[in-house]
């Protein structure tokens, strides 16, 4: 392999992992998977991109990995908790594990945003969603599961 523009890497229109009705919420959202592309297995990085009015997830958080966010163009609403902050380029905010505060990015603004997303990949990670009847479970073999608040899958 050799060094190439992020823009090379093939990005992903998937579908949200969420099910529905959530995966829905977050359409107008294209990540491409940097990380996955050079075989990184510790940690992830995506170059996503959001269209006007899209959003980066869920309001969420995570119980056993970090994750950190630095926005490369556009001016996105970083909704941490109750606060909002206009985030610009070269701004940047990390998201330490098991704090229990929900975050998510939202694009208000009328042109398109672009971030760096990394996070760990640490096992037995639970992700809860503030707000919504979601809950994530990060399984052994790299897969997600979604169950209700009460532990009754999706």
């Amino acid at each position: 392999m050799k060094p190439l523009s992020a823009k090379k890497i093939e990005a992903t229109k998937l579908k949200s992992l969420y099910p529905e009705p959530f995966a829905s919420m977050i359409q107008g959202r294209t990540r491409r998977k940097l990380g996955d592309h050079f075989g990184l297995s510790n940690f992830g990085v995506n170059f996503t991109e959001l269209a006007p009015g899209a959003m980066s997830a869920l309001q969420h958080h995570h119980l056993t990995q970090d994750e950190f966010i630095y926005v490369v163009s556009g001016t996105p609403t970083l909704v941490l908790g109750d606060e909002e902050y206009v985030m610009q380029p070269g701004d940047c905010f990390g998201f330490k594990k098991g704090e229990g505060i929900g975050h998510q990015l939202v694009n208000r603004s009328s042109e398109p945003v672009a971030y760096l997303e990394i996070g760990d990949r640490a096992g037995g990670d639970q992700v809860d969603y503030p707000g919504h009847d979601l809950r994530a479970q990060f399984n052994a073999d790299g897969s997600w599961s979604f169950l209700h608040k009460d532990g009754t899958p999706y």
